[in-house]
């Protein structure tokens, strides 16, 4: 069972110092451009469906030797949210996830948490993540399939983007038209 668990402040912060100081903590660290690119991939993956992610997988040439290190196992996390988009922090309630933990033959690690309980993406999205640290197979799976997963999402977002905005109304106009 996953629980999420407050982070320690830093040393040299007083109690009940605001997140807000946290913040931008890994902005300028030498390592920000992997760690961005980590973070992009990890984000695409954990949008993307099992059926996709071992489509792709079978295409690139299948999946290395891994052991699982950890998972897939779910569990519940609090969704934190903040009024009106920055303003004071609430909790909003509970969302399930899938973790998982794996390592492959060649040494590296990967991690995924997924929203659901779809144990296969999980481990899938590991996989990747453990194979989009080697440098190897690096930039083929960056090209090849992060940006086709991340292209897929986009124009699905789009096309909901489009038909939510089918449906918008134009107060503005609505009141012109009361007063003529």
């Amino acid at each position: 069972m996953l629980a999420a668990v407050p982070a320690d402040p830093p040393a040299d912060s007083p109690p009940n110092a605001p997140d807000e100081a946290l913040d931008g903590a890994l902005d300028g660290a030498p390592n920000a451009a992997p760690q961005d690119a980590r973070r992009h991939w990890m984000s695409v993956l954990a949008r993307a469906a099992a059926d996709e992610l071992a489509t792709c997988l079978a295409a690139t040439g299948g999946a290395p030797a891994y052991q699982r290190l950890r998972g897939p196992e779910s569990g519940l996390v609090m969704v934190r949210g903040r009024a009106g988009g920055g303003g004071a922090k609430f909790n909003l309630g509970e969302m399930t996830v899938t973790r998982c933990t794996v390592r492959t033959a060649s040494g590296q690690v990967g991690h995924a948490y997924v929203a659901g309980r779809d144990a296969r993406q999980a481990e899938l999205a590991a996989v990747y993540d453990a194979l989009l640290q080697d440098p190897a197979r690096a930039d083929a799976l960056r090209t090849g399939v992060i940006a086709q997963l991340a292209a897929a999402q986009a124009a699905r977002r789009a096309e909901v983007a489009r038909k939510a905005a089918a449906t918008k109304v134009q107060f503005f106009a609505m009141r012109n038209m009361r007063t003529s």
